[in-house]
């Protein structure tokens, strides 16, 4: 009864989410309401750094002051800076043309040696950038809509919108001063209103002057031939007057409703995507496919014939040469060098993989859709912190077992990731915070995320150790020597060098083609959403990093290399070496980036999630090679 019980109230507190699912609660409109715009950070993915729309010379809320709407830790690190805006927008009236309003640097705000305007200049330099302005209404972002000429004809939508055109050496920079809003509307069905299902944007840049004289309600107002504005650094602009201004058309949508308004958004940017990932999907399959086959026909016909030679009686003579995995049974147990540290990885890794497995559920019930802004990052942060229990448990048991049981072992699994992580993120930060970007964390951010490190982590990771030092000591199957057995001579191939460069090669090459998705959501700007295909790439990046430790410390083993500890874990480990080596090949094919902090950002970043997939693909290989150990030196009958 208990147990229908709880299942009665997990079903009820499922049904209370469906409601809310992708992220928000739908809102009806009545005809004249007013729906309120508000304005994101200004992104670029030629910096990758973003900041404050506020911070250019453009139109600020005509009530004089700026309304920041509350952020959660994700949204803070991503950058999102989310506030109120001048645009007036009332349900269903459609606006030919609204001038929004005029600004003008000041006179005192020049570079005293070329008397240019600095607010000008940073408008010109921020256009040059490729940065795009993102707004909010109604929870959607903004988006501009393209027609896709592929194989599959279709509307691809573009995250934000342009700031300007860039300038070159032919034409000057211009200024997109003029937005034609469309929001589309749907009318739901037995409820009173109307509800927004898009929200999009064309960018024009018209002359000030004409948007003074001619931008007038009820008046046409055709912004695509009137004469554009242009930004030039000179001491004769320095006092620029720039004018700004909007329009408003109002579209009903009878086949996109409120549910699926965000389907559009989570479209990749090719029409083919779905493909690629399947695609990528089959090509993983395949190689897990044929690696399994040659693990079982490894390990099913060398194991049984070694079992066969080692175990039978009526063998002796042959049993007693001296070759293969048996001849290790006294030092295979023998403790590793570094070995508290090495159970200070495993922590650390079993930790990380703990939050990605719960993080990965929550997204694939829908718990972490993008309309959900932070939620992704907020949640990783959070059960990371919540999962050091497990991190600290992990490296008990090791430790124990290897006698080194101390507790500074435990506070080295609490301190040892996440210092690294977070000084190389003060550091950024500091960086960001003199550039003066949207992402610098605020102080109370970082004494937010030191409170949820030392106040929440760091407890839960003693509490973890304890629980794991109350427990009996892990027993080998064999008995260790007390004079370690001379290593023979390696052949080149089976040199550690060897082994654990090309053993990492075989995961890498089994998720590579949905890292492309994944770098494009990153440090493109791009939505991702398609958690499903994501949870069988990790899924089969978990199985071929087992299998290709397991069958390279079956060979060492072999070739009489009792030294598996440490190479059990680099060997699928160097998974992570090979996603920085993608990490460069995709900033030289895919990234636009020439500024040095961008650079610096760009690879400190990607230096720290492959650093990341070390931890988390080492601990898979050795947790793997340690059961896989065990299992075969205990079906091992010595004398």
């Amino acid at each position: 009864m208990k147990v229908l019980r709880w299942l009665a109230l997990l079903c009820l507190i499922w049904r209370s989410f469906e409601f809310y699912l992708p992220g928000v609660a739908p809102r009806e409109y009545h005809k004249g309401e007013v729906v309120h715009m508000k304005v994101n950070s200004i992104k670029s993915t030629d910096t990758a750094i973003p900041f404050d729309y506020y911070s250019l010379m453009v139109c600020r809320p005509s009530e004089g002051k700026i309304k920041s709407e509350a952020e959660n830790l994700g949204e803070i690190l991503w950058g999102d800076s989310i506030k109120s805006s001048r645009y007036v927008l009332k349900m269903q009236e459609d606006v030919t043309c609204q001038k929004l309003c005029n600004t003008k640097p000041k006179p005192d705000n020049v570079d005293k040696k070329t008397g240019i305007s600095k607010p000008v200049k940073k408008l010109k330099r921020r256009i040059d950038d490729g940065y795009r302005g993102h707004f909010i209404l109604d929870n959607l972002p903004i988006s501009e809509v393209y027609i896709w000429e592929g194989s599959d004809k279709g509307l691809y939508y573009r995250r934000g919108f342009p700031l300007g055109v860039p300038g070159n050496k032919t034409h000057a920079t211009l200024l997109n001063n003029h937005l034609a809003f469309t929001i589309k509307y749907h009318k739901p069905e037995g409820l009173p209103g109307w509800r927004i299902v898009g929200f999009e944007v064309v960018p024009y840049s018209v002359l000030s002057s004409v948007i003074d004289s001619k931008c007038k309600p009820g008046v046409e107002f055709d912004p695509e031939h009137q004469p554009v504005q242009p930004l030039k650094l000179s001491k004769e602009e320095a006092g620029i007057v720039l004018a700004w201004s909007y329009s408003v058309k109002w579209v009903e949508d009878k086949e996109v409703a409120w549910s699926s308004r965000w389907d559009h958004y989570l479209r990749s940017s090719d029409a083919n995507a779905a493909n690629i990932h399947w695609f990528a999907i089959v090509n993983s399959l395949l190689i897990v496919l044929c690696l399994s086959a040659m693990v079982a026909m490894i390990m099913l016909r060398a194991l049984h014939k070694d079992f066969n030679r080692y175990n039978n009686p009526e063998n002796e003579d042959e049993a007693q040469e001296e070759t293969g995995w048996k001849v290790v049974h006294k030092d295979v147990f023998r403790e590793p060098a570094h070995a508290s540290l090495l159970a200070v990885y495993v922590g650390s890794g079993a930790q990380l993989l703990g939050m990605s497995f719960i993080t990965l559920v929550f997204a694939l019930f829908g718990f972490l859709s993008p309309a959900r802004r932070g939620w992704l990052m907020t949640t990783m942060l959070v059960l990371y912190s919540v999962m050091g229990s497990l991190g600290g448990f992990t490296t008990a048991i090791l430790a124990k077992m290897f006698h080194e049981q101390s507790w500074r072992t435990i506070l080295m699994t609490s301190l040892y990731f996440p210092g690294k992580v977070f000084g190389v993120f003060f550091l950024l930060n500091l960086m960001l915070w003199q550039q003066g970007a949207a992402s610098a964390v605020p102080f109370f951010g970082l004494v937010g995320l030191i409170a949820l490190w030392f106040l929440v982590s760091v407890p839960l990771v003693f509490f973890g150790g304890a629980m794991g030092y109350k427990r009996s000591i892990i027993t080998n199957p064999q008995a260790v020597s007390t004079v370690p057995r001379e290593i023979p001579e390696q052949r080149w191939h089976m040199k550690a060098p060897v082994t654990v460069m090309s053993a990492g090669a075989v995961p890498f090459g089994a998720a590579f083609i949905e890292l492309y998705f994944v770098f494009s959501s990153l440090w493109l700007n791009k939505f991702y959403y398609v958690f499903g295909f994501f949870a069988i790439v990790f899924l089969i990046l978990v199985v071929t990093c087992a299998e290709i430790s397991i069958v390279l410390t079956y060979f060492q083993l072999c070739y009489e290399d009792y030294r598996w500890w440490w190479r059990s874990y680099l060997y699928s480990g160097s998974t992570g070496l090979y996603l920085f080596f993608y990490s460069v090949y995709y900033f030289a094919t895919s990234m636009n980036m020439y500024r040095v902090p961008s650079i610096i950002l760009y690879f400190s970043y990607m230096g720290l999630v492959s650093y990341t997939l070390f931890l988390m693909t080492g601990t898979i290989g050795f947790l793997s090679c340690f059961a896989f150990v065990r299992y075969i030196y205990a079906a091992l009958k010595v004398e």
